[in-house]
Protein backbone atom coordinates (compact mmCIF):
# COMPACT_ATOMS: atom_id res chain seq x y z
CA UNK A 1 0.00 0.00 0.00
CA UNK A 2 1.78 3.32 -0.95
CA UNK A 3 0.02 4.61 2.48
CA UNK A 4 2.50 2.48 4.35
CA UNK A 5 5.17 3.26 1.94
CA UNK A 6 5.06 6.55 2.98
CA UNK A 7 4.68 6.32 6.84
CA UNK A 8 6.65 3.30 7.22
CA UNK A 9 9.59 5.45 8.65
CA UNK A 10 8.27 8.37 10.25
CA UNK A 11 8.50 6.76 13.64
CA UNK A 12 12.07 7.99 13.73
CA UNK A 13 11.14 11.83 12.72
CA UNK A 14 10.64 14.65 14.79
CA UNK A 15 7.04 15.62 15.82
CA UNK A 16 7.77 18.67 14.15
CA UNK A 17 10.10 17.21 10.77
CA UNK A 18 8.82 18.94 7.48
CA UNK A 19 8.96 18.21 3.75
CA UNK A 20 9.86 21.18 1.96
CA UNK A 21 7.00 20.25 -1.53
CA UNK A 22 7.56 21.94 -4.77
CA UNK A 23 5.20 21.94 -8.42
CA UNK A 24 6.45 22.49 -10.98
CA UNK A 25 3.38 23.27 -13.87
CA UNK A 26 3.91 24.91 -17.42
CA UNK A 27 2.17 28.29 -15.86
CA UNK A 28 3.64 28.56 -12.44
CA UNK A 29 5.77 26.84 -9.89
CA UNK A 30 4.18 26.00 -5.95
CA UNK A 31 6.37 25.71 -3.11
CA UNK A 32 4.98 24.95 0.04
CA UNK A 33 5.51 23.35 3.78
CA UNK A 34 4.09 19.62 4.21
CA UNK A 35 3.88 17.88 7.53
CA UNK A 36 4.83 13.95 7.63
CA UNK A 37 0.30 13.69 8.11
CA UNK A 38 0.16 15.17 4.90
CA UNK A 39 -1.45 18.85 6.14
CA UNK A 40 -0.13 21.30 3.93
CA UNK A 41 1.09 24.47 6.46
CA UNK A 42 2.25 27.05 3.99
CA UNK A 43 2.75 27.54 0.50
CA UNK A 44 4.03 30.11 -2.28
CA UNK A 45 3.31 30.65 -6.00
CA UNK A 46 5.13 32.01 -8.47
CA UNK A 47 3.80 32.46 -11.80
CA UNK A 48 6.25 31.63 -15.00
CA UNK A 49 6.88 34.78 -16.95
CA UNK A 50 8.38 32.57 -20.40
CA UNK A 51 10.65 36.16 -20.84
CA UNK A 52 12.58 34.84 -18.42
CA UNK A 53 16.37 33.04 -18.74
CA UNK A 54 16.19 29.61 -17.41
CA UNK A 55 18.24 30.93 -14.52
CA UNK A 56 16.00 34.11 -13.89
CA UNK A 57 13.02 31.08 -13.30
CA UNK A 58 15.81 29.41 -10.91
CA UNK A 59 16.29 32.78 -9.21
CA UNK A 60 12.56 33.31 -8.55
CA UNK A 61 12.31 29.76 -7.31
CA UNK A 62 14.93 30.02 -5.11
CA UNK A 63 13.55 33.20 -2.97
CA UNK A 64 10.23 30.94 -2.63
CA UNK A 65 12.32 28.07 -1.33
CA UNK A 66 13.86 30.41 0.57
CA UNK A 67 10.98 32.06 2.12
CA UNK A 68 8.93 28.39 2.87
CA UNK A 69 12.20 27.43 4.49
CA UNK A 70 12.11 30.55 6.56
CA UNK A 71 8.24 30.42 7.50
CA UNK A 72 7.98 26.52 8.28
CA UNK A 73 10.92 27.23 11.46
CA UNK A 74 10.09 30.63 11.98
CA UNK A 75 6.25 30.60 11.61
CA UNK A 76 5.21 26.92 12.29
CA UNK A 77 7.85 25.66 14.36
CA UNK A 78 8.85 22.91 11.98
CA UNK A 79 12.59 22.08 10.92
CA UNK A 80 12.56 20.64 7.20
CA UNK A 81 14.08 17.78 6.85
CA UNK A 82 13.78 16.39 2.78
CA UNK A 83 12.95 18.41 -0.09
CA UNK A 84 9.89 16.69 -2.95
CA UNK A 85 9.71 17.72 -6.13
CA UNK A 86 6.71 17.19 -8.54
CA UNK A 87 7.35 18.26 -11.97
CA UNK A 88 5.60 18.41 -15.03
CA UNK A 89 7.98 16.14 -18.08
CA UNK A 90 9.38 14.59 -19.34
CA UNK A 91 12.45 14.30 -16.84
CA UNK A 92 15.69 12.20 -15.76
CA UNK A 93 15.30 9.98 -13.13
CA UNK A 94 14.62 11.66 -9.61
CA UNK A 95 14.70 14.96 -11.60
CA UNK A 96 18.41 14.79 -12.01
CA UNK A 97 17.42 16.88 -15.13
CA UNK A 98 13.96 18.22 -15.79
CA UNK A 99 12.97 19.17 -19.67
CA UNK A 100 8.93 20.73 -19.21
CA UNK A 101 7.24 20.90 -22.46
CA UNK A 102 5.98 23.80 -22.15
CA UNK A 103 8.97 25.69 -20.10
CA UNK A 104 11.46 25.48 -23.06
CA UNK A 105 14.70 27.65 -20.89
CA UNK A 106 14.40 24.87 -18.82
CA UNK A 107 15.83 22.15 -20.97
CA UNK A 108 17.82 19.62 -19.44
CA UNK A 109 17.87 21.85 -16.54
CA UNK A 110 20.06 20.18 -13.49
CA UNK A 111 17.12 20.84 -11.03
CA UNK A 112 18.58 18.58 -8.27
CA UNK A 113 22.18 19.21 -8.01
CA UNK A 114 21.08 23.33 -8.11
CA UNK A 115 18.36 22.66 -5.13
CA UNK A 116 20.62 20.55 -2.98
CA UNK A 117 23.39 22.96 -3.15
CA UNK A 118 20.08 25.69 -1.91
CA UNK A 119 19.43 23.49 0.46
CA UNK A 120 21.68 21.59 1.85
CA UNK A 121 19.02 18.64 2.06
CA UNK A 122 18.34 15.73 0.44
CA UNK A 123 16.38 15.99 -2.70
CA UNK A 124 13.61 13.33 -4.15
CA UNK A 125 11.44 14.52 -7.23
CA UNK A 126 9.24 12.47 -9.74
CA UNK A 127 6.75 13.46 -12.25
CA UNK A 128 4.15 15.74 -11.10
CA UNK A 129 1.32 13.28 -12.56
CA UNK A 130 3.32 10.55 -10.53
CA UNK A 131 3.55 12.62 -7.61
CA UNK A 132 -0.63 13.39 -7.37
CA UNK A 133 -0.71 9.28 -7.33
CA UNK A 134 0.94 8.96 -4.19
CA UNK A 135 -1.14 11.88 -2.58
CA UNK A 136 -4.28 10.24 -4.03
CA UNK A 137 -2.80 6.75 -2.53
CA UNK A 138 -1.59 8.06 0.42
CA UNK A 139 -4.92 10.32 1.12
CA UNK A 140 -7.34 10.98 -1.19
CA UNK A 141 -9.48 9.20 -3.45
CA UNK A 142 -7.21 6.10 -4.31
CA UNK A 143 -6.56 5.63 -0.82
CA UNK A 144 -7.17 2.32 -0.43
CA UNK A 145 -6.66 1.05 -3.48
CA UNK A 146 -3.29 -1.08 -5.30
CA UNK A 147 -3.94 -0.36 -8.58
CA UNK A 148 -5.01 2.78 -10.42
CA UNK A 149 -3.96 5.49 -12.42
CA UNK A 150 -3.81 9.25 -11.76
CA UNK A 151 -4.07 11.84 -13.99
CA UNK A 152 -3.24 15.70 -14.68
CA UNK A 153 -5.75 17.72 -16.92
CA UNK A 154 -4.50 21.26 -17.31
CA UNK A 155 -1.96 23.03 -19.46
CA UNK A 156 -0.71 20.04 -19.69
CA UNK A 157 -1.53 16.18 -19.94
CA UNK A 158 0.23 14.04 -17.72
CA UNK A 159 -0.42 10.75 -15.75
CA UNK A 160 1.06 8.38 -12.65
CA UNK A 161 0.02 4.33 -12.42
CA UNK A 162 0.25 2.50 -10.06
CA UNK A 163 -0.21 -1.15 -10.18
CA UNK A 164 0.13 -3.63 -7.03
CA UNK A 165 0.89 -1.11 -4.65
CA UNK A 166 3.92 0.03 -6.76
CA UNK A 167 4.32 3.29 -8.51
CA UNK A 168 5.55 2.92 -12.00
CA UNK A 169 8.31 4.53 -12.88
CA UNK A 170 9.73 2.69 -16.30
CA UNK A 171 13.32 2.99 -17.96
CA UNK A 172 13.70 6.74 -17.38
CA UNK A 173 11.07 7.09 -14.82
CA UNK A 174 8.52 8.47 -17.39
CA UNK A 175 6.35 5.81 -17.33
CA UNK A 176 2.56 6.83 -17.48
CA UNK A 177 2.76 9.40 -19.74
CA UNK A 178 -1.13 9.15 -20.68
CA UNK A 179 -0.98 12.68 -22.23
CA UNK A 180 0.52 10.85 -25.61
CA UNK A 181 -2.12 8.66 -26.26
CA UNK A 182 -3.13 8.93 -29.42
CA UNK A 183 -7.17 9.99 -29.20
CA UNK A 184 -7.33 11.32 -32.55
CA UNK A 185 -5.90 10.11 -35.26
CA UNK A 186 -3.89 12.60 -37.89
CA UNK A 187 -5.43 15.06 -35.36
CA UNK A 188 -3.19 18.48 -33.77
CA UNK A 189 0.68 18.31 -33.98
CA UNK A 190 1.62 17.83 -30.18
CA UNK A 191 4.96 19.18 -28.89
CA UNK A 192 6.28 15.97 -28.02
CA UNK A 193 6.15 15.96 -31.79
CA UNK A 194 3.41 13.79 -32.48
CA UNK A 195 0.08 14.12 -34.03
CA UNK A 196 -3.37 13.57 -31.89
CA UNK A 197 -2.21 13.16 -28.73
CA UNK A 198 -4.67 13.58 -25.81
CA UNK A 199 -2.30 17.27 -24.71
CA UNK A 200 -2.61 18.18 -28.07
CA UNK A 201 -6.06 17.91 -28.16
CA UNK A 202 -7.65 18.35 -24.67
CA UNK A 203 -5.12 20.69 -22.72
CA UNK A 204 -5.75 24.20 -21.92
CA UNK A 205 -3.58 25.30 -24.66
CA UNK A 206 -5.18 23.02 -27.03
CA UNK A 207 -8.79 24.11 -25.68
CA UNK A 208 -7.99 27.58 -26.43
CA UNK A 209 -6.30 26.99 -30.18
CA UNK A 210 -9.50 24.79 -31.17
CA UNK A 211 -12.20 26.90 -29.73
CA UNK A 212 -10.68 30.73 -29.91
CA UNK A 213 -11.81 30.85 -25.95
CA UNK A 214 -9.66 30.26 -23.04
CA UNK A 215 -10.66 26.81 -20.96
CA UNK A 216 -11.99 28.82 -17.99
CA UNK A 217 -14.82 29.88 -20.45
CA UNK A 218 -16.14 26.17 -21.88
CA UNK A 219 -19.04 25.92 -23.91
CA UNK A 220 -21.20 22.72 -23.18
CA UNK A 221 -19.71 21.09 -26.43
CA UNK A 222 -15.70 21.93 -25.09
CA UNK A 223 -16.66 20.10 -22.14
CA UNK A 224 -18.35 17.09 -23.03
CA UNK A 225 -15.45 16.78 -26.06
CA UNK A 226 -12.86 16.94 -23.94
CA UNK A 227 -14.35 14.28 -21.02
CA UNK A 228 -14.95 12.04 -24.31
CA UNK A 229 -11.37 12.18 -25.29
CA UNK A 230 -10.24 11.67 -21.63
CA UNK A 231 -12.11 8.76 -21.33
CA UNK A 232 -10.70 7.31 -24.39
CA UNK A 233 -7.28 7.45 -23.16
CA UNK A 234 -8.09 5.87 -19.79
CA UNK A 235 -10.31 3.41 -21.78
CA UNK A 236 -7.07 2.19 -23.55
CA UNK A 237 -4.84 2.26 -20.36
CA UNK A 238 -7.77 -0.01 -18.34
CA UNK A 239 -7.98 -2.40 -20.69
CA UNK A 240 -4.08 -2.70 -21.14
CA UNK A 241 -3.39 -2.60 -17.58
CA UNK A 242 -6.66 -4.22 -15.91
CA UNK A 243 -7.61 -0.68 -13.99
CA UNK A 244 -10.95 -0.10 -12.25
CA UNK A 245 -10.22 3.20 -11.10
CA UNK A 246 -8.51 6.38 -12.52
CA UNK A 247 -8.52 9.57 -10.40
CA UNK A 248 -8.35 12.73 -12.46
CA UNK A 249 -7.09 16.42 -10.92
CA UNK A 250 -5.58 19.78 -12.96
CA UNK A 251 -7.64 22.88 -13.59
CA UNK A 252 -9.47 21.94 -17.12
CA UNK A 253 -10.65 18.45 -15.27
CA UNK A 254 -11.78 20.09 -12.07
CA UNK A 255 -12.91 23.50 -14.11
CA UNK A 256 -15.16 21.65 -16.20
CA UNK A 257 -16.92 19.66 -13.36
CA UNK A 258 -19.72 16.75 -13.86
CA UNK A 259 -20.39 17.58 -17.49
CA UNK A 260 -16.37 16.45 -17.93
CA UNK A 261 -16.69 13.84 -15.50
CA UNK A 262 -19.80 12.25 -17.20
CA UNK A 263 -18.77 12.80 -20.80
CA UNK A 264 -15.36 10.95 -19.37
CA UNK A 265 -17.49 7.72 -17.50
CA UNK A 266 -20.03 7.48 -20.59
CA UNK A 267 -17.04 6.62 -22.67
CA UNK A 268 -15.15 4.81 -20.57
CA UNK A 269 -18.37 2.66 -20.16
CA UNK A 270 -18.94 2.44 -24.21
CA UNK A 271 -15.33 1.36 -24.62
CA UNK A 272 -14.27 -0.71 -21.32
CA UNK A 273 -15.90 -3.87 -22.87
CA UNK A 274 -13.59 -6.58 -21.58
CA UNK A 275 -15.21 -8.07 -18.65
CA UNK A 276 -11.92 -7.18 -16.58
CA UNK A 277 -12.55 -3.56 -17.15
CA UNK A 278 -15.50 -3.49 -17.14
CA UNK A 279 -17.65 -1.19 -14.59
CA UNK A 280 -14.08 0.72 -14.51
CA UNK A 281 -14.50 4.60 -12.92
CA UNK A 282 -12.76 7.73 -13.39
CA UNK A 283 -13.37 10.28 -10.74
CA UNK A 284 -12.16 13.87 -9.91
CA UNK A 285 -9.11 13.96 -7.68
CA UNK A 286 -10.22 14.11 -3.77
CA UNK A 287 -7.13 17.08 -2.62
CA UNK A 288 -7.94 19.34 -5.15
CA UNK A 289 -5.35 22.42 -5.62
CA UNK A 290 -3.59 20.95 -2.29
CA UNK A 291 -2.96 18.01 -4.61
CA UNK A 292 0.30 18.60 -5.87
CA UNK A 293 2.28 20.19 -2.92
CA UNK A 294 1.28 17.41 -0.84
CA UNK A 295 2.45 15.03 -3.93
CA UNK A 296 5.51 16.50 -3.99
CA UNK A 297 5.93 15.88 -0.31
CA UNK A 298 5.16 12.30 -0.77
CA UNK A 299 7.54 11.74 -3.09
CA UNK A 300 9.82 13.43 -0.79
CA UNK A 301 8.99 11.12 2.07
CA UNK A 302 8.97 7.81 -0.05
CA UNK A 303 12.15 8.80 -1.12
CA UNK A 304 14.15 9.42 2.33
CA UNK A 305 12.75 5.76 3.50
CA UNK A 306 14.22 4.05 0.93
CA UNK A 307 17.53 6.16 1.01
Amino acid sequence: MLGGEIQKRWHTYSAMDAALAIDIGATKLAVGIVTRNGELLDRALVRIDHKWSGEQLFDELSLAVKEQMNRAHGHHGADVVVVGVGSAGPIARNVETISPLNIEQWREFPLRERLVTLTSLPVFGDGDAKALALAEGWLGAAKGVDNFMAMVVSTGVGGGIVLNGELLDGATGNAGHVGHVVVEPNGRRCSCGGRGCLEAEASGPAIEAITGRPPTQPTYETMVRTGRLVGRAVASVSNVLDLKLTVVGGSVALGFGATFFAAAQKTLDELCQIEFARGARIVPARLADEGPLVGAAAVAWRGFNRS
